[in-house]
């Protein structure tokens, strides 16, 4: 190593605190990429770049949110809105003119997830092996594409078919995200960050276009208009993202190399690495024979009654109120700003208290929506059902919390995969499940819908606190055996693709 190299190796442990030595370089050399995280990786050949400032780290955080927060933002505003704009559709006339009777659109709902759920380990599969960020701008042409052609669909089945390929095109969109979120963000920046892509201003979109076209003078019937305009929109905005949107923090074109150095280096205490294209076999059985995994993926299908139960019967619940058509509408404005605040109730304290309490401040929002379920049963009077209606929609902040800690609490590339996938599989059988307990003969009360998600939510409570003391309880023992970890960073073990449990030395869960 030259003198300048060892000179930057210098002015980085006294600066940043890190443990690096020549041994790092030695790893690379004595491991092949199947073993190898690609950031760590990249940090031990460029470490001339380690004398960094705290001033160019928080140049490149600004750097980073600017160029992936509003398009992630957007991306999700608009996968959001189809999965609303159904519920439009069905208001506008589309039961009608497609011939649907009886339970049939509750299977059109559902079938949506049937598609996802198909296609969730591929696109797991596809996200780990190939640049994340183009698998997700292809799969937002091809769903986008789809979903413009709902609008000439006349009948069941082939709403039916289109929606089920419409699942599978969407499939790519939140793990892929998720990676994105975990490569570029530490811990204690991610809560936030996800709550602002993860936010619920579909509503807003959704029902002002709704609205605009539904009063609009068209020869075309106002439901295939919607779909017909939000898949043109989502076309457009695909080609965006494929250019804005970078694959890996190495990968980033708008950053020079000591930029993408410095990018990967602030998010290292994460210890969950950035990048390995190897599906391995042994982290996949660790993440099957976790308890959290499992612990976590009964909480997002219990959370996600309420989410399949409330997007697909939005309209229909609350023109069941008393309200017009378009008057329905523009109710439904106000709940992506509930969903949206319920993210942030939950994300804000993460950056006061980082790695604490996450678990407990989410189980305390999740009993808003329990509450407001029963009032939705119990009330009588028009206005007081509206608002816990709107505060129902508080269940969107837990589910977005969760599996941002999700993310955060598991290392390994491949195990990161694996838990995503059982993760969105709950997600998607959850969405499948919902819409069976709303039952049109039980328009506009649906009893037996209120009563499936109120059980659920209460499941969800016990989950969130059992997989936060979980985690507490492994971490006294990690440090009854390792001793409590401190801020240096050891280059020789993270350079590894390494599960959390795999380095459990130096990795403690945050709860």
């Amino acid at each position: 190593m030259s003198s300048e190299e060892q000179l930057g190796e210098s002015n980085f442990l006294k600066n940043q605190g890190t443990k690096i030595d020549i041994k790092s370089l030695e790893v690379v050399k004595s491991h092949s990429e199947k073993e190898l995280d690609l950031g760590a990786e990249f940090l031990a050949k460029n470490s001339e770049h380690a004398d960094y400032t705290p001033a160019e780290a928080r140049k490149v955080l600004f750097k980073i949110d600017l160029m992936l927060m509003p398009i992630m933002t957007v991306a999700t505003t608009l996968a959001a809105a189809d999965k609303i704009v159904i519920s439009n559709a069905a208001l506008y006339g589309m039961e009608t003119d497609c011939k649907l009777v009886g339970q049939q659109y509750s299977w059109i709902a559902s079938i949506f997830y049937f598609g996802y759920l198909g296609m969730e380990a591929p696109a797991n599969y596809l996200i780990q092996r190939y640049p994340v960020a183009k698998c997700l701008g292809i799969s937002f042409i091809i769903w986008s594409s789809i979903l413009m052609c709902i609008g000439a669909a006349n009948n069941f089945a082939t709403l039916a078919a289109l929606r089920f390929l419409l699942g599978m095109g969407e499939t790519f969109l939140f793990p892929a995200l998720t990676v994105i979120t975990s490569m570029f963000y530490r811990k204690k920046e991610q809560p936030f960050r996800t709550a602002i892509w993860f936010s619920g201003f579909s509503s807003l979109i959704t029902g002002s276009l709704s609205y605009g076209i539904g009063t609009s003078n068209s020869s075309v019937a106002s439901w295939r208009l919607l779909f017909i305009t939000f898949g043109a929109i989502t076309f457009g905005i695909s080609w965006i993202m494929l250019i804005l949107i970078p694959d890996s923090p190495m990968k980033c074109r708008f950053f020079s190399t000591r930029e993408k150095y410095i990018a990967i280096d602030r998010t290292k205490e994460n210890r969950t690495g950035t990048k390995n294209k190897v599906f391995k076999k042994d982290q996949a059985i660790e993440a099957l024979l976790s308890p959290t995994t499992w612990c976590m993926a009964i909480f997002v299908f219990s959370i996600n009654i309420a989410n399949g139960g409330l997007v697909s019967f939005a309209a229909q619940i609350v023109s069941g109120l008393g309200y017009s058509e378009h008057r329905t509408v523009l109710m439904g404005l106000p709940t992506g700003v509930f969903m949206t605040f319920s993210s942030w109730l939950i994300a804000l304290p993460c950056l006061v208290v980082p790695g604490k309490f996450r678990t407990v401040i989410t189980a305390i929002v999740t009993l808003c929506p329990l509450i407001c379920c029963v009032l939705m049963m119990k009330l009588t009077d028009k206005i007081s059902r509206l608002l816990a209606y709107y505060f129902f929609y508080f269940y969107w902040g837990p589910y977005v919390s969760m599996c941002s800690l999700s993310m955060a609490n598991t290392s390994g590339h491949t195990k990161k995969t694996v838990v995503n996938a059982i993760n969105f599989i709950s997600y998607c059988v959850a969405n499948i499940v919902a819409p069976q307990f709303f039952l049109s003969s039980q328009s506009p009360e649906y009893p037996t819908g209120y009563d499936a998600i109120l059980s659920f939510l209460a499941v969800s409570i016990v989950t969130i606190l059992i997989y936060g003391l979980l985690c507490i309880l492994e971490n006294k023992k990690r440090n009854k055996k390792y001793g409590i970890v401190d801020s240096s960073y050891k280059m020789e073990l993270d350079i590894l693709d390494l599960t959390d449990i795999q380095k459990a030395e130096v990795f403690r869960y945050t709860w």
